[in-house]
């Protein structure tokens, strides 16, 4: 099997140790042990998906991300998930949940960087 040619995904942030302990909550990745205030690294238990790396910049996220992941929860359910992700600091910017259990939330980082929380695999299976 070829190696997956994406080694990282890069996040410019203001605080990168900050934000990869964030994301490090969301994906279960681990934090490299050489992570500090200039760049952290996130590395995957799956030898096949790309590292999460975030980098420091001065400039604010100006605008809405171009490009953004959506997270299945490993465990638990999709608002299970949300309501972990907000005590963690992250906040809602659009709720898709409809009446019938589908949809997902849209939701935004500590630093406003949007990523998007769909169901997990067991809550997609037919009832």
């Amino acid at each position: 099997m070829a190696n997956n040619p994406i080694r990282h995904i890069t996040v410019d942030a203001h605080d990168p140790l900050k934000i990869a302990q964030f994301w490090a909550v969301v994906t279960g990745y681990a934090l490299h042990e050489e992570s500090d205030s200039e760049e952290a690294l996130l590395t995957p238990s799956f030898e096949q998906s790309p590292g999460l790396l975030f980098i420091a910049v001065p400039e604010d996220k100006t605008g809405k991300n171009r490009f953004h992941l959506d997270i299945e929860p490993h465990t638990g359910t999709r608002d299970e998930f949300v309501e972990t992700m907000l005590a963690h600091g992250a906040t809602i910017y659009q709720d898709h949940r409809k009446p019938d259990g589908t949809g997902w939330v849209t939701m935004r980082d500590p630093e406003g960087n949007e990523f998007c929380v769909e169901r997990s695999a067991a809550e997609r299976l037919p009832a």
